[in-house]
């Protein structure tokens, strides 16, 4: 019983974070990765790419801690498409978008 009301407790407790931060329709953070130092936000993919000239990174994609070359890396990864088909439906996001790993 105990076991329960903990899962309970955390998955009403995501639902509620969830349904805030509808609300505020933020991006996630910018990720925190020392190859790149200029992140743009991507619409179509809802993640971020790097837009640091200086960079080796510069056009690739970021998502769950990789870099992908190109959109259509991102695209076709099985790490992405989990993500991908949520962030176009935005389920569970509470916002179009976000950044997971």
């Amino acid at each position: 019983m105990k076991k329960t009301k903990k899962m309970m407790s955390g998955v009403i407790t995501a639902a509620l974070v969830s349904s805030l931060s509808a609300c505020s329709g933020d991006r996630p953070p910018k990720p925190a990765d020392k190859n790149c130092d200029d992140w743009e936000w991507d619409n179509d993919t809802g993640t971020y790419y790097c837009d640091d000239h200086d960079s080796s990174y510069r056009g690739h994609y970021f998502y769950g801690g990789s870099y992908y070359s190109n959109k259509n890396a991102l695209k076709t990864s099985p790490n992405y498409k989990s993500y991908s088909s949520q962030y176009k439906s935005g389920i569970g996001s509470g916002f179009k978008g976000g950044f997971g790993g």
